[in-house]
């Protein structure tokens, strides 16, 4: 009998697989479009196409948890998925907040329809959502949310939400308490779909009025079940995981015993100082999302949030000026620059995050029959500084950059505007 003739054969790369553990030196053959083998050698001849993956990492397909992607309706908030996804080496993007009971057919129809990259959403719990970046404080109150309205909606369209934007931080609670984050929950636990929280100050505490962000904490923690997520651990925004002084709520730990999740949330609020003092109490992140969208896809001007190698920003140190900000492999470098273990980082963006969406019966692990959903990255040696959007520096041995990700059998390079330029570079 013939041996099986495979469509496509990522040749030696060290495949890393959280799922199974697997880290090692493999190749990975795809046919008709699904995994069909996974082993120390596969022969060149067998396969139709070759692609050489030497000193490469091979993963599952990425899955970026905080994307902002209801291009149009959010106005210039709202990014494209592809631009953000396959097209910057990401296989699924979760929009968070973007669309509401109200929108979210016209999302399914003009977002997740078209675009090459699997899109999945946690729903607004407000009727507007995600409008122009949640700007108009007014507008998020309860009075903004129709717990039936939304609860249909969500069994409506069950193939593609997988929970509940909400929000928990200082303006909203000066003017509401828990309120919101409480009618939230009245969602989440009639449809059995996890709350996604926002942390940290999105909008101005109402005036006259004082918040203990400690005392915040002390009304959310006992609202959350088990799968609720918390987000942006990391803000340099109040009302975070640590206070000023880089101390850790007692709370946090808490929650995480309590089986609450927690995701990164990069965004433009980002902060070194305070990831490193989460880290240090023990606190390691669940899933990795980027959290690019309209307003802080680039810096403006100067070198907040960009980086290079050293010799590079010092002879031009204004050529990057225009260039985006970062990436979801951004902040995974930045993560490994942190100290979190590569095996982590790669679980927050594949494995874990697979759990989280509940799909890890169909993606993100390397297995054979599983539609072919990979990462080929490269982990770059050299001398980086990463900058968060306080200008902190944080200096990295090593950078993430994607090479090309396979989707389905089908090959997609990084070539996305939104990339650094360094990552458009990548072959």
């Amino acid at each position: 009998m013939a041996a099986e003739r495979y469509d496509l054969l990522l040749k030696g790369g060290r495949v890393i697989d959280p799922a199974s553990g697997r880290d090692g030196l493999f190749d990975v053959a795809i046919g008709n479009g699904t995994i069909a083998a996974v082993a120390p050698s596969i022969a060149k001849a067998r396969a139709r196409k070759v692609l050489d993956v030497r000193d490469r990492i091979v993963t599952p397909g990425l899955i970026d948890t905080h994307a902002h992607v209801f291009q149009h309706v959010a106005g210039p908030f709202g990014l494209n998925p592809d631009a953000v996804g396959l097209d910057s080496g990401v296989s699924m993007v979760v929009d968070q907040g973007g669309p509401s009971c109200l929108t979210i057919d016209g999302f399914r129809k003009f977002i997740v329809e078209p675009a090459r990259t699997a899109v999945r959403c946690y729903i607004s719990t407000y009727l507007v959502g995600g409008l122009y970046g949640h700007q108009h404080v007014e507008l998020y109150g309860p009075h903004g949310i129709d717990v039936g309205a939304t609860v249909r909606s969500i069994e409506a369209n069950r193939d593609i939400v997988r929970g509940i934007k909400s929000h928990a931080e200082p303006g909203n609670y000066s003017r509401w308490g828990t309120a919101v984050l409480e009618r939230s929950k009245e969602i989440g636990r009639a449809t059995g779909l996890p709350v996604y929280i926002h942390l940290g100050t999105l909008w101005p505490v109402k005036r006259g009025v004082t918040v203990d962000e400690q005392q915040l904490m002390r009304e959310i923690v006992p609202l959350l079940d088990p799968g609720d997520v918390l987000a942006h651990p990391f803000t340099r925004h109040p009302s975070g995981f640590s206070d000023p002084a880089g101390q850790v709520h007692p709370l946090v730990f808490e929650a995480v015993k309590r089986g609450v999740r927690i995701d990164v949330g990069r965004g433009s609020h980002f902060s070194i100082a305070a990831a490193r003092a989460v880290l240090d109490a023990g606190i390691l992140p669940d899933t990795l999302g980027a959290d690019l969208h309209g307003f802080n896809v680039k810096p403006g001007t100067g070198y907040d949030g960009t980086f290079r190698d050293n010799a590079a920003y010092a002879a031009a140190p204004d050529a990057a000026s225009d260039e985006p900000a970062f990436s979801l492999h951004y902040a995974m470098t930045e993560m490994l620059a942190l100290g979190v273990p590569l095996g982590h980082v790669i679980a927050m963006v594949t494995w874990n995050a697979a759990k989280l969406l509940r799909e890890d019966d169909r993606i993100g692990a390397l297995s054979e029959g599983r539609a072919a959903d990979i990462a080929v990255i490269e982990l770059q040696p050299g001398d980086f500084v990463l900058r968060d959007g306080l200008g902190a520096e944080l200096k990295a041995a090593r950078r993430f950059r994607p090479a090309v990700t396979v989707k389905g059998g089908a090959l997609f390079r990084p070539v996305s505007d939104y990339l650094p330029y360094w990552e458009r570079m990548a072959a």
